[in-house]
Parts: structure tokens; sequence; C-alpha cells
């Protein structure tokens, strides 16, 4: 096998002629059953793997999407990323993904890759906003869709969860329970603020609620202990008697803390709701109670409004796409 085969070299192998070989590669319809298989085959015998990056700089924007997560080892993304290649996949295209693992150099480096593979267009879930790297990428004729609901530019297009909403419902689920020292649990507050001024809203609404801040470094298990240690080492009459997790690995490294203290009980002594509702949060050693994301929703809103960009569509308008929040109710917050 030799390296960096080309078409030529495909082309003389099978006795066929170069524009032949093109044809294969783009428009197979055009091209005998019995040629087709001959130049096939001859592509795999000699190792040729096709140079899309050349097709794509003739021809301007591929078919691959670039998608940065901020954090691929969250389910959430996880997830996401998996919608996102399903919808894809049904109209051609294929996603690239990315962890910037909330490292701003590491996503610079993949918007840079992404970039100079001259993607169809970027996907990214930022973790500073619409930054000038970014401008600069749509500028140079990139479409690009933000994956954050607390983004409202008229620049770009952004898609996510109505995060206000999703936190006054939560908290307006514990005071219906009863609930009166409520907690909301969560960080860096920059990226929860939408969740935190709903719950706040919502304890406002009914004299006699408390809620107070505990902020977090990330949203993960090991955080969620942390909570869950510090609530703990407080006086039994200043505990909360109830916790919104500003996502559900939080809700989940809190309820595992608790049950193995057997201090408090869930929901008893303490009911905690959680925000996004992935796989793990019905199976829980206490069912977690928690905001749904709608995943699906949330890809092929970002998808769609990413190629009525490509496509030029004149009623196109950038701004800002919410979607609606979902309250699933189980045991970690139901009156006992």
């Amino acid at each position: 096998m030799r390296a960096n085969v080309g078409i030529r070299d495909v082309a003389q192998s099978a006795g066929v002629s170069v524009g032949t070989v093109s044809n294969v590669l783009n428009h197979p319809d055009q091209v005998s059953s019995k040629t087709l298989a001959r130049v096939q085959q001859t592509m795999q015998a000699l190792g040729f793997v096709r140079n899309d990056l050349a097709r794509q700089l003739r021809m301007g924007r591929g078919t691959a999407i670039g998608f940065v997560a901020v954090n691929i080892a969250n389910p959430f993304f996880a997830d996401l990323a998996h919608e996102l290649e399903a919808a894809a996949e049904e109209v051609g295209h294929t996603v690239v993904l990315g962890s910037s693992d909330q490292n701003a150099a590491r996503e610079q480096r993949y918007i840079d890759l992404f970039d100079e593979q001259r993607v169809r267009g970027l996907l990214i879930v930022p973790q500073h906003g619409l930054t000038p790297r970014l401008s600069r990428l749509r500028a140079s004729g990139t479409p690009v869709v933000l994956f954050d609901g607390n983004i409202d530019s008229d620049e770009v297009c952004s898609v996510g969860l109505d995060g206000a909403a999703g936190g006054y419902i939560a908290v307006r689920h514990l005071v219906e329970t009863g609930r009166r020292r409520l907690v909301v649990a969560g960080g860096p507050l920059s990226q929860i603020g939408d969740r935190v001024s709903g719950a706040a809203r919502a304890a406002q609404e009914t004299p006699g609620v408390t809620l107070s801040i505990i902020e977090t470094q990330d949203l993960t298990v090991e955080e969620g202990r942390h909570v869950a240690e510090r609530i703990l080492a407080l006086r039994e009459e200043d505990r909360p008697d109830a916790v919104f997790a500003a996502n559900d690995l939080l809700a989940i490294g809190l309820i595992q803390t608790l049950v193995l203290d057997r201090t408090l009980s869930v929901p008893r002594d303490i009911a905690i709701v959680g925000y996004d509702d992935i796989d793990f949060a019905s199976s829980t050693v206490v069912p977690l109670s928690t905001i749904r994301q709608p995943r699906e929703s949330l890809a092929r809103a970002a998808l769609e409004l990413l190629e009525q960009e490509v496509a030029g569509d004149e009623n196109h308008k950038h701004g800002r796409h919410l979607l609606q929040p979902e309250l699933i109710v189980r045991a970690s917050s139901m009156v006992q």
C-alpha cells in the first residue's frame, strides 16, 4: 500500500479515466454498476482516502458540523451530542465533537481547528458567551449557534432552556410542599444566574420563605458531596429543609452523602430538586426530582438555525431561542 494515493493512481490502476473516478466519488448514479464496483474495489486495495478538505476548499463548506461541549464527562452534554449526531445524520451531515473541559485555551484551539477544517458550522457551549474569536469566526463566513439561554444578541443565534423559568418551577414546587428554608447550590454563579434569579422570584412570592446560596466551583458529583458536608456542619436550626441543585450531578452527590451519613433523611428532613433529568436521575438511591431539559428539541432547534444561516434564509433572524422546562417529580421531593 502506498501513501497519499490520489485519484490519478486509482484511475490508472482501475483502467478508467480520472473523470470516471471523480463521478464515482461525487455522482455514483452516473456510473455503471460494473465500473462502480471495479473503481471502489481499486480504491480499497490501494488504500485511497478521499481528501475532503481539498474538496471543501473548492466547493465552500463541507458536511461536517463542529460541536464544542463544555464537559463531555457530564451526561447531559454526552446526551446532547448523541441527539445532535442523530439529527445531523438524517440530513447527511456529520458532527465532530470536542470538549473544552472548561479551559478557555482549549476551547479556542477547537474553534481554530474547526475553522481550519472549514466546517459547515459550529455549535458550541461557550464558557464566556459571544467572544471576539467567535465573532471573527462568524465574520469569516462560518455560521455559529450557541447553546446558552443567557445570551440574547442580535449578532448570533443562541438556544437553551429558559433557566429562569426552570429555577422558578423548582423552588415553587419546594415551597408548595411546605419547605421554607431553601438553598440554591451550584456554580460558578455566572453560569447559573438565570436559574438563581428564577428561584429567588419564586421564594419572594411566599412570606416566611428564605433562600440562600451555596456556590460551587463546578457542577459535579464531588461538588455535591461538599455541599452536603457544608449543610451537615451547620447547627440543626440553621440547616435548610430543601435544596435546588443547579444540575443533577450536584444533586446526586448531595443525596449520596446525606444517605450515607443518615443524619438527615431525604426527603423527610431535606427535599432535593436537580436540573437536567439525566438518565441517572431516576435510578439514584432516592429517585431525583428534577427540571427536564429536552435534549432532542435543543439539538434539532440548533441544527435548524444553523441550516437557515447556511442557506442564507432571508427570514432568518439572530436572537435567543428558549425552550420551556418541565418539572419531573420523584421521591427526593415528595411529601411523606
